[in-house]
């Protein structure tokens, strides 16, 4: 093992670094803890970690006071946590000075190695380094952390492109527009649909439609065997997959296990609840899914109603669903509840005690920050809209918020000074300006 170690470090000093678009996410380094980035499979971490080295080169580091292994790398297959030590004792073999020297680790997919948080505790306590760890699980910073480490890793969730990511890559905007004349509108609106329909992986950005969409479907395919068949011993994967395909057709619609286990039952499908609620914690738990909660203050009525549940990508809906171009709404409200996770809002939705109902009650994780956000691609359909401005208008009178936002395709207006209606393709750059 001691042999393929030393190959993979000097394979990584000796070879050229990709140059990643950069992220608009950034590492909070602190001493004594793991930098902790966590995300879909092939959402970015790992180029997330280069652009961290290329910084460190940038400032001065040199390239062998870097460590980086990748423990889904076949060569590691046999990788067991004693042979963490061996990683010490063939970087320091090679570079003894180093040890008086601040040294930066990178380990990729690290969850892939049972027990690995009881060496990471070590290393952090006895060695000068700076941790950076990267694993397409939730769970590394839950229940699969030993009490031991606990307080001692810094969260960084990436996610696919946001939108601002999205144009920076395909190098329209590099710093967001200043001006939104007309040249500047069709652009974007032309980016936005671009955006909703290919989403934000960024392997498939330059694609065919036909690639992209094999792509996105093997990613899921992936996860589903991986991070969780694999990972959870889950044997009934029939229903698995019915309740992965029922959920992506229906994103951002009320999940109720009782209704789809009775719905299995119907089709001779063998499940039990139990099982159920365990796939959706799987599902969420390697962000292929995000529940959204109803905005309430009684633990049990939480409990009663079910949660809205999402994708984390509108390209991964576009690619596991059929849909027709009069059916875009689900993704726009997808898009727009993705971009509020990226901004770091706690998600939920409202009923109102009259029974109308907003989309998004969104509080700021570290401003407090609230806003109330309802979801209508047009305002041509006069029914549509009058429900939609309805719910929102209850929504701001029962919880006293002031002023709420519908974000819509292409229109822009202000209904009664409080409420902006507001175009996708601005409300996107909009918030990324506020944080």
């Amino acid at each position: 093992m001691k042999n393929k170690i030393s190959q993979l470090i000097d394979d990584f000093h000796e070879r050229e670094l990709p140059e990643p678009v950069a992220r608009d996410t950034e590492l909070s380094e602190v001493k004594g803890k793991a930098d902790v980035v966590i995300g879909m499979r092939r959402a970015g971490k790992t180029w997330f970690c280069f652009q961290k080295i290329i910084q460190l080169l940038a400032a001065g580091s040199k390239k062998e006071e870097i460590l980086y292994l990748n423990f889904e790398d076949d060569r590691l297959l046999e990788f067991t946590i004693e042979n963490f030590q061996d990683v010490l004792d063939v970087y320091y073999g090679k570079y003894p000075e180093h040890r008086n020297t601040r040294c930066y680790f990178f380990f990729d997919e690290i969850q892939c190695i049972d027990q690995w948080e009881v060496f990471i505790r070590r290393l952090l306590d006895t060695e000068n380094v700076q941790v950076y760890l990267t694993g397409s699980s939730s769970k590394l910073l839950s229940t699969e952390i030993a009490t031991s480490l606990r307080g001692r890793s810094l969260p960084v969730e990436i996610f696919p492109f946001s939108f601002n990511e999205f144009l920076r890559y395909h190098e329209l905007f590099f710093d967001g527009p200043k001006t939104f004349g007309a040249k500047t509108t069709s652009v974007l609106r032309n980016a936005a649909m671009k955006y909703l329909e290919t989403g934000g992986f960024p392997e498939v950005q330059r694609l065919s439609t036909d690639l992209r969409i094999e792509i996105l479907q093997g990613y899921v395919n992936s996860v589903l065997l991986k991070d969780v068949i694999e990972r959870h011993h889950v044997s009934n994967v029939t229903v698995l997959k019915y309740l992965v395909r029922h959920i992506m057709n229906s994103s951002g619609g009320k999940f109720s296990v009782n209704k789809f286990y009775n719905t299995m039952k119907s089709m001779s499908v063998k499940c039990t609840k139990n099982s159920l609620y365990e796939y959706l914690d799987h599902l969420a738990d390697a962000f292929v899914f995000f529940r959204v909660p109803i905005h309430t203050r009684s633990e049990k009525s939480r409990l009663v109603n079910p949660a809205k549940i999402y994708a984390i990508d509108t390209g991964l809906l576009s690619a596991m669903t059929f849909r027709n171009s009069s059916d875009y709404g689900p993704l726009l409200e997808n898009m727009v509840f993705m971009h509020l996770c990226r901004h770091g809002y706690d998600v939920e939705y409202v009923n109102t005690k009259g029974g109308y109902e907003t989309d998004f009650f969104a509080r700021h994780k570290h401003t407090g920050d609230v806003e109330l956000i309802q979801v209508c691609w047009d305002l041509t359909n006069k029914k549509t809209f009058e429900r939609e401005l309805r719910g929102i208008k209850s929504a701001m009178e029962e919880l006293s918020i002031r002023s709420g936002t519908i974000v819509t395709w292409d229109d822009e207006t202000l209904i009664d000074n409080t409420i902006h209606v507001v175009p996708v393709w601005k409300w996107l750059l909009n918030q990324d300006d506020k944080h």
